[in-house]
């Protein structure tokens, strides 16, 4: 997994890590009883603190998508897709009532924004 920093966007970095971490795992590219890199090589690979990438791997164990493996380091969970996935929809969902919203604010008719949508939707879905 290539994980990368986007200092300028406003997010936290150990946010950003955690979130590399659940697409990644949500996308099948992390599976259950894979190791995370260590605290130690992640923070030297990006160039960021120790305490940075410890926060986000606690992010990660207490939301059930880790687990500290004493001498190995830290496992992705048999719940840990499932628990991704989720977030993935939700965060997706999310975004597309507020991009509904915007359009509306924006005195898009409905059936403009229904077009748009359609030709999206046959673009991605092809």
């Amino acid at each position: 997994m290539f994980f990368q920093i986007e200092s300028g966007s406003g997010v936290p970095i150990f946010e950003q890590i955690c979130r590399q971490v659940k697409y990644a795992i949500a996308q099948g590219s992390f599976k259950p009883g894979d190791l995370l890199p260590s605290v130690r090589e992640l923070a030297g690979t990006l160039a960021v603190n120790a305490n940075t990438i410890a926060r986000s791997y606690r992010e990660l164990q207490r939301e059930g998508i880790v687990i500290s493996v004493r001498g190995t380091g830290m496992e992705i969970t048999k719940e840990a897709k499932t628990i991704c996935v989720k977030e993935r929809k939700r965060l997706a969902q999310e975004n597309l009532t507020s991009v509904l919203a915007e359009a509306q604010a924006s005195e898009l008719s409905e059936s403009e924004v229904r077009n748009w949508m359609d030709r999206e939707i046959r673009r991605l879905w092809k």
